[in-house]
């Protein structure tokens, strides 16, 4: 059984400096979170700080048990497919949601149709 007291210097230095940086950025995304508005604004900012803030941590984790077992540890990888793939389909689920609800309601906090353009379509019947 290894232990972390004999990670070297530049494993745990590499490796604590990757959990936080993951933790500042997922931090980073519940701050946005709390700070941003509307619904709209609210969803980029978790969804980025979970994607990137889980990517710091993972290869922390690889970094480190890399290093103890003496050989690539790749488990994490698994994980991290799975956050970045789910959280963009998430997000795009949440936005779809509240758009139809808001379109249907007739709110104001709806964002314009935009067209292949980029640009607002402001001849569109909501």
């Amino acid at each position: 059984m290894t232990h972390a007291a004999e990670l070297p210097a530049w494993a745990a230095l590499l490796t604590s400096f990757l959990v936080l940086l993951g933790a500042g950025l997922t931090l980073i995304g519940a701050i946005g979170l709390v700070r941003l508005k509307t619904f709209y604004e609210r969803m980029h900012a978790p969804t980025l700080g979970a994607t990137w803030g889980a990517a710091g941590v993972l290869l922390g984790s690889i970094v480190f048990f890399s290093v103890l077992q003496s050989r690539p540890v790749l488990h994490e990888v698994l994980i991290a497919i799975f956050v970045t793939v789910t959280t963009p389909v998430t997000l795009t689920l949440l936005a779809r949601a509240a758009l139809y609800r808001d379109r249907s309601e007739g709110s104001t906090q709806v964002p314009p149709p935009v067209g292949t353009d980029g640009a607002a379509k402001t001849d569109i019947q909501v």
